[in-house]
This record gives C-alpha cells, structure tokens and sequence, in this order.
C-alpha cells in the first residue's frame, strides 16, 4: 500500500462515508467549545495562581524565618 494509494482511500473516506454537519451546525458546535475552552481556561488559571501564590508565599516566609 503506497502514499497516492493511502491518500485516495482517505479522500474517498473523508469524501463518501462521513458525515458532516451543516454549516449552522458546526457554528454553533464551534461557539459552544470556545466558551467551555474559556470557562475552564480562566478556572484553571484561577486555580494555578492561587497555589504558586500560596506556594511562593510559603517559600519566601520560609526563607526569612530560616
């Protein structure tokens, strides 16, 4: 099994056995994974801040008691 044979059973693949949405379809599918992506984004940046803010807190009073 050869490139141009791999590249015409994947176009023939993509082309006549899948099933694609309508174009409003995958806007709104589209819309919806950016705002989930920016939700969980900005909780994980939450979080992330708050435990190196905690952790270099930590650190550095550590270091000034020693």
């Amino acid at each position: 099994m050869g490139l141009v044979s791999y590249v015409k059973e994947s176009y023939s693949e993509l082309t006549n056995h899948v099933s694609w949405p309508t174009w409003s379809e995958a806007q709104k599918l589209t819309v919806t994974v950016a705002v989930f992506s920016i939700i969980f984004a900005l909780i994980i940046w939450g979080g992330i801040d708050s435990v190196f803010s905690k952790v270099i807190t930590n650190y550095f009073s550590w270091i000034k008691n020693s």
